[in-house]
């Protein structure tokens, strides 16, 4: 019974011992046909990685505005190309933003927006900065925290007050080590007290310094910076995630209706769904990954092509070979396997040579800021089972070829 047992186990020892021996004997062919798949192998697992990482980077700026946003523009009603392009809003008025407010219970808070670009003054320096118009709800709204200071009240909102938060960028380039609360900053020839500074946040969506911006009362920059009577644009935050979709049709319906527009009418507003936007960005990215991803998976086709061609020649040079083992006893099925666990052995170790590369590649592209690719457990099983996979695919032809030679006319191969 032992013998049962222990017979078949030990013609697999022996077999695979021979497969080893014969690819020790030729290491650089061996190097060469694993070449394939080590390229492709290393192709797919980095690009996976680095599609991980581009996503979470993506995430998180997405992240970085807030949660549980709704943002809305207004349509010009001014139609010529010029008015377009200028920025230019007329349909959202302050009444609707407070009709919001006073109406729409499930949102939580909201901002108007106006933004400029101007040169600030400060401490004998000047810097060319993002001029923010926002209400005191901003800092809830966009998750963000002073490292000093407070934010502007309702009632320096409600008064156009001259003061500002200032952001740690700008805070930088204007005072240096220097604390600037207390200290007044001209903006537009017009002295603002900055009250608050912003904890640094980095990059933004788009890659641009979240951290380079003062943020002023939205009172105080339409009516002393920029004379404009409409916000550029409204953002506000629900309550919870699930509310998201109740909270744009009941806004949709009141603007609707304060704009006074009928059935067949279209919007003179439009809103976006901060979580529209990040699952659109998610599976653009995901498909972006996963079509590259096959790009890259395309040499492991022409690695194991490579590696049925070297093993086709391999049987041939061997034929003497072959025809001797299954002389002395060796089954067709023993020569099957013989070839197949060489076939098999190369592709995994060119799996694992290339996971290595792939990581080694993941590895350094986290050097770039804020940059965080990974290789994770599930892609390098699914890079070991596509080698395994090509090593049986690519390795049967030739394996079974070598085991069906009649060894009379192999003995006698020259």
């Amino acid at each position: 019974m032992i013998q049962e047992l222990t017979s078949p186990l030990l013609r697999v020892g022996l077999t695979a011992m021979i497969a080893f021996r014969a690819l020790r004997r030729n290491k650089l062919r061996s190097t060469l046909t694993a070449l394939g798949i080590i390229i492709g192998v290393a192709s797919v697992v980095s690009i996976m990685a680095l599609g991980r990482g581009t996503q979470k980077r993506i995430q998180d700026e997405v992240s970085s505005l807030g949660s549980n946003l709704l943002v809305i523009f207004s349509k010009s009603r001014r139609t010529s190309a010029a008015a377009a392009g200028s920025g230019q809003s007329g349909n959202l008025t302050l009444e609707d933003v407070k009709a919001i407010r006073r109406e729409i219970r499930i949102v939580k808070a909201l901002s108007p927006e106006v933004t400029l670009t101007a040169q600030a003054v400060a401490n004998g320096r000047n810097w060319s900065t993002t001029i923010a118009g926002e209400s005191h709800d901003y800092l809830q709204i966009r998750d963000w925290a002073l490292t000093r200071g407070s934010m502007f009240t309702e009632r320096e909102l409600s008064t156009s007050a001259r003061v500002a938060v200032i952001g740690s960028r700008t805070s930088r380039e204007l005072f240096g080590p220097l604390n600037p609360v207390g200290q007044t900053v001209r903006i537009k020839n017009m002295p603002f007290t900055i009250i608050g500074q912003l904890k640094s946040k980095g990059a933004g969506m788009g890659g641009g310094d979240q951290d380079d911006r003062i943020v002023i009362p939205y009172t105080t920059a339409m009516r002393r910076l920029t004379g404009e009577k409409y916000p550029r644009l409204v953002t506000l935050q629900i309550h919870s995630d699930d509310l998201m979709s109740a909270a744009q049709e009941q806004i949709t319906a009141l603007l609707r209706q304060r704009h006074r527009l009928t059935e067949e009418r279209n919007n003179d507003f439009e809103i976006v769904n901060q979580k529209e936007i990040a699952d659109t960005v998610d599976n653009i990215t995901n498909t972006l990954t996963f079509l590259l991803g096959g790009i890259a998976g395309l040499s492991l086709l022409v690695g194991g092509i490579g590696i049925m061609n070297i093993m086709l020649v391999s049987v041939t040079e061997r034929t003497r070979e072959i025809g001797t083992r299954i002389a002395v006893g060796a089954q067709p099925r023993d020569i099957l396997l013989q070839f197949l666990i060489e076939s098999i052995t190369l592709c995994l170790l060119g799996g694992a040579i290339g996971i290595a590369l792939g990581y080694g590649v993941s590895a350094g592209a986290t050097m770039i800021p804020n940059f965080h690719p990974s290789v994770s457990i599930g892609s390098i099983v699914v890079a070991f089972g596509i080698s395994f996979a090509v090593g049986v695919f690519f390795g049967f032809y030739p394996a079974r070829k070598a085991a069906k030679m009649n060894p009379i006319a192999a003995l006698r191969f020259e």
